[in-house]
């Protein structure tokens, strides 16, 4: 989460993170040493800060769901440009295994919780988790060069949640930046990242 609070309130259907964590993971495990100072389709961060994103949020989304607030929830996701730590291929998918298991709880879904410095619904925290990961997968494959394919039942929640988010008008558009428009036949992911501030065409080369 960039630093976007969202209003958007649509119930989201309990879905198992682990699918798309794994997917994350994999992504990762496949990101050279001498890419990590890459570009990335976010425009502030090199490869190496979007995975130290992945990590934060990771931990940030786990501790939400387990309702233990404190500084990992509470610290704005824009307060500084993240990075990564020595040992961060272990860390990273241990972390990612974890936030799946978290929202594996019911409970986590229910009453209010807290990430990014944002008090929200369970069941909008774990929308918010999902976009992030569906997003951001697709920024690390992107980044670098790597085939991606979305766990579906997170991209059907993650479209359901953009979708909502640039619709609210409250929201700003894209949770990530201005909507990008993208054509009502696109495949459901290039809908997805364009409502989500992205552009679907991004290459390394430089589009």
């Amino acid at each position: 989460m960039t630093g976007t609070d969202t209003h958007a309130h649509a119930e989201t259907a309990i879905t198992d993170l682990g699918p798309q964590t794994r997917i994350v993971a994999r992504l990762a495990a496949g990101v050279r040493d001498e890419q990590l100072g890459d570009r990335t389709p976010c425009p502030a961060y090199a490869v190496r800060n979007l995975l130290g994103h992945l990590t934060g949020l990771a931990v940030a989304f786990r501790d939400a769901a387990r309702k233990g607030l404190g500084p990992t929830t509470d610290t704005p996701p824009d307060s500084a440009v993240p990075g990564i730590r020595p040992g961060w291929r272990e860390e990273l998918p241990r972390v990612l295994d974890e936030l799946a298991e978290a929202w594996r709880d019911p409970a986590a879904w229910t009453g209010m919780t807290r990430a990014g410095g944002v008090d929200l619904p369970g069941e909008i925290a774990a929308a918010v988790a999902i976009d992030e990961l569906v997003v951001h997968g697709w920024d690390l494959a992107r980044a670098t060069g790597q085939e991606y394919a979305p766990d579906p039942a997170a991209l059907q929640a993650c479209h359901a949640f953009v979708v909502e988010v640039a619709e609210d008008p409250t929201g700003g558009g894209g949770i990530f930046g201005p909507v990008v428009p993208v054509p009502s036949d696109a495949p459901l992911l290039d809908r997805a990242i364009g409502l989500s501030g992205r552009d679907p065409g991004w290459t390394r080369g430089g589009a």
